[in-house]
């Protein structure tokens, strides 16, 4: 619990290097912006690949679609007037296409099975807020195809049953691993929490920084995008606000 909390509140800060950052009010989901700064990077997820028990079938499939990618990348390359060929490039169609499975391998996971049985029961009928601040994000605007990147806030009512906390930041990576927009991204991780916890309430807020808008277009590299999401009892004045000032908080 930490110290300077009110006494209902719990406050999980996740063990990641995030450059610290004072935040406002919210105002409704997907349509808040503000200024914001840059955030740090968060670690990789290994691409996914046929384990053992995939099927032949699935392996092969999985074989062609990676050699199919390969291919575009080299005609890409081409039209850009680049020699596929060249010592730098050689490797760069093999390279991209296992990015690209990494940056995507949320496209293979469910929320239940990110969840698994990491779900608990809390005898004494714990209903406090459990907040879990600072959760890497990193993905890939489905627009452009360049990355987004910055931090989710993720609270949560309980109601009988509480979840692992690094299950909290695996269901926002996973939902992150995925083309996305960052308006869906925040409302898919809300529907996932009160789905598989079923809490009284979840409250979700991320805030980050696109490259769409930093390195091309309008090139505004201060810009940063929040978006907010409450489901249940979180809609409520005093449990909201409460929310609010705990992302604010230093402590």
């Amino acid at each position: 619990r930490s110290p300077l909390a009110p006494p209902h509140l719990h406050l999980a800060h996740c063990a990641f290097d995030v450059v610290p950052s004072t935040m406002n009010g919210g105002t409704g989901m997907g349509s808040a912006l503000e200024k914001r700064g840059l955030f740090d990077s968060s670690p990789e997820l290994e691409p996914h690949a046929p384990s053992n028990s995939v099927s032949t079938d699935d392996a092969s499939s999985h074989g062609r679609k990676r050699r199919r990618m390969e291919s575009a990348v080299r005609e890409l390359l081409e039209c850009l007037g680049e020699d596929p060929e060249r010592e730098g490039l050689v490797d760069t169609p093999k390279r991209m296409a296992k990015a690209l499975l990494d940056c995507t391998a949320g496209y293979h996971q469910s929320p239940s099975e990110v969840v698994g049985d990491a779900l608990f029961t809390v005898e004494d009928g714990c209903g406090d807020m459990v907040v879990v601040k600072d959760i890497p994000v990193h993905s890939l605007c489905e627009h452009h195809m360049v990355p987004f990147h910055g931090k989710a806030h993720v609270a949560y009512i309980p109601d009988g049953k509480v979840i692992g906390l690094s299950k909290i930041g695996r269901i926002v990576e996973m939902f992150a691993r995925r083309l996305q927009v960052q308006e869906r991204l925040t409302q898919q991780v809300a529907n996932a929490m009160m789905e598989q916890l079923a809490p009284k309430g979840v409250g979700v807020v991320i805030e980050c920084s696109h490259m769409c808008m930093s390195m091309r277009g309008v090139r505004q590299p201060s810009a940063s995008t929040r978006t907010r999401a409450l489901l249940g009892c979180m809609k409520d004045a005093d449990m909201r606000a409460d929310f609010m000032r705990m992302l604010s908080s230093e402590s």
